[in-house]
């Protein structure tokens, strides 16, 4: 079981490094598609670890590790070259910050007891901070002939970043997939199902980083009202 999820953490961490490289090569499509991927990989890992009966302390330390390179290193670097090209010391700033806060994210995270974390996280993921840079791009890409003036993007996306980082290090409680699976009970599968189908269309017409910014952007918004009333209840 630890050699599976061990492998699937390593997996997210190729994606991380070929979205830099794809990055630096300015195919930027690619670069966030390979982040969206990494986020696949951190939650399949996640899901075999819970299974292991004996929870690996090196497995966990390898995971904050790649989330580090695959959710705070790969988006800012994606998120940088793509929008600015050339050095502005705003977007370094931001980023900066963001990436700090990404390591502090991960670091607070496996300081704290497990049994405190039954069904939500402390603060945003980075897997979903991640997700949202890496979809922002792929949304811009497709509609860069759209009516947003082109001028609002670089200030866009730095309030974006900038609201990330705050909440990766904020008390703001997620849901973690424990909550998910409690909060949807025995519909859980059926709603992956229909979302995997769902995001497939898109694709299909072209509207997929629209599709996960909105699907990314729905559990960052509500994620916190649906643990509150989960903890209501017990």
């Amino acid at each position: 079981m630890n050699l599976l999820a061990n492998s699937l953490t390593l997996l997210s961490l190729i994606c991380g490094f070929v979205s830099i490289i794809f990055s630096l090569e300015s195919h930027f499509t690619l670069a966030s598609w390979a982040i969206i991927l990494s986020v696949l990989f951190d939650g399949l890992d996640g899901q075999i670890a819970r299974r292991n009966p004996l929870p690996s302390e090196f497995g966990k330390e390898l995971d904050s590790l790649v989330d580090v390179v695959a959710f705070g290193i790969a988006p800012s670097v994606l998120g940088y070259i793509f929008i600015y090209r050339q050095f502005y010391f705003w977007a370094t700033a931001a980023l900066f910050i963001y990436l700090s806060c990404s390591v502090m994210r991960l670091a607070k995270y496996n300081i704290t007891p497990k049994e405190k974390l039954a069904n939500y996280f402390y603060g945003l993921p980075t897997t979903v901070s991640g997700g949202v840079l890496a979809s922002f791009v792929l949304m811009y890409r497709r509609g860069k002939d759209a009516s947003l003036l082109p001028q609002a993007i670089p200030i866009t996306f730095l309030c974006v970043v900038l609201c990330l980082a705050f909440l990766m290090v904020s008390r703001v409680k997620y849901l973690n997939l424990d909550g998910l699976k409690q909060f949807f009970g025995e519909k859980t599968k059926p709603i992956v199902f229909i979302l995997v189908i769902l995001l497939i269309l898109a694709g299909f017409f072209k509207k997929a980083g629209v599709s996960l910014f909105a699907l990314f952007l729905i559990y960052l918004l509500f994620s916190p009202f649906v643990v509150k009333s989960l903890n209501k209840t017990h």
